[in-house]
């Protein structure tokens, strides 16, 4: 995983001497400075305020022209931003870390979209798991990452169990038809606001447990992510989509049928459809997680960055803990 990673960097970083930087785009005789953004996925309830904040003109307003980009493979959210071919990306925190703790990846994490973990133990309630010591005897689906591996072992042996009896399998992103399809008996990588409501909505019963109940530190589930060289030279073009983020947020909060109507224009039908009873789920789900009095959206805390990275290297993921100014940093501070 780190030689593909580090190899998909470096082709991004020459392919960016290729090209030209972005152009200021000019929209009913404005110019416009373009920001591209690569989504972790394709489009979905969580990226409901971005389209909203398109829709209702709020980005227009502060000058710039948002390009939204669908990731060609998993990784393209972290290098595409590195290399300077995205303005932001939106990527996991782990994951983040990870790759600027053991490869230096230029990159750091510019503000939180999901301020707690998503990821939840999904099994079929005719399997009888309802903690992770059933999970002893058991074949566990995963999508191919150490993180999930770690999080395997150490709930198992939080709960009293033997991690060494659990077959952990790579189903790759299979994650929900690997259950169905009765080739694992539970998986991890899964989260609470799609899988979970996509099996009920297909008329199927799904237990889950919540990994922090089990020892596994808090984190953010989504940050958004900037090359380093672009926090240095263009803190103000982020500062001016943020500001427009945080309109299109308000808007969803306070019009969440609305917002979500807007998203559903904008999905990509032939490539992943949505359906509207499963993205108000998760749509419900997600506000609270995204922007609260607690956690303000955007927010971050040195706190939650050192104690992941802490569980990251007493896990042996990383080699050391990287200092929290190299990992974030509050844009719009």
């Amino acid at each position: 995983m780190k030689k593909l990673l580090v190899c998909m960097l470096c082709i991004v970083v020459a392919l960016a001497g290729c090209t030209n930087k972005e152009d200021a785009a000019k929209t009913n005789g404005e110019e416009l400075e373009e920001v591209s953004i690569v989504l972790d996925w394709y489009p979905n309830a969580i990226h409901s305020f971005i389209y909203a904040a398109e829709e209702k003109g709020y980005f227009k307003e502060e000058g710039i022209k948002v390009n939204i980009q669908f990731p060609a493979n998993p990784t393209d959210p972290l290098t595409l931003p590195a290399a300077g071919q995205a303005t932001l990306g939106i990527y996991y925190q782990p994951d983040l870390i990870s790759a600027i703790a053991n490869e230096n990846v230029p990159i750091k994490a510019v503000g939180t979209l999901v301020h707690k973990p998503l990821n939840r133990i999904i099994s079929l309630k005719e399997s009888n798991i309802t903690s992770p010591k059933d999970l002893e005897g058991k074949k566990v689906g995963f999508s191919g990452t150490p993180l999930s591996e770690a999080y395997i072992k150490q709930m198992v042996k939080n709960d009293g169990g033997d991690p060494s009896k659990v077959e952990i399998i790579d189903v790759g992103f299979e994650l929900l038809s690997s259950i169905t399809a009765k080739k694992v008996d539970a998986t991890t990588g899964g989260l609470i606001n799609h899988e979970v409501p996509v099996m009920r909505h297909q008329g199927l019963n799904p237990n889950y447990f919540n990994p922090a109940d089990y020892g596994i530190p808090d984190y953010y589930e989504m940050v958004f992510v900037a090359g380093n060289k672009t926090i240095k030279e263009d803190k103000a073009k982020l500062q001016k989509f943020f500001r427009a983020a945080q309109k299109g947020m308000d808007y969803m909060k306070s019009n969440p049928e609305d917002a979500l109507q807007i998203l559903l224009d904008n999905q990509q039908k032939d490539s992943f459809p949505l359906t509207k009873e499963v993205e108000k789920e998760s749509m419900d789900i997600l506000l609270p997680l995204m922007d609260s009095e607690e956690e303000a959206f955007l927010s971050q805390t040195k706190e939650v960055w050192d104690m992941k990275a802490n569980w990251l290297k007493d896990n042996g993921l990383i080699k050391e803990v990287p200092n929290a100014e190299d990992v974030f940093v509050n844009i719009m501070e």
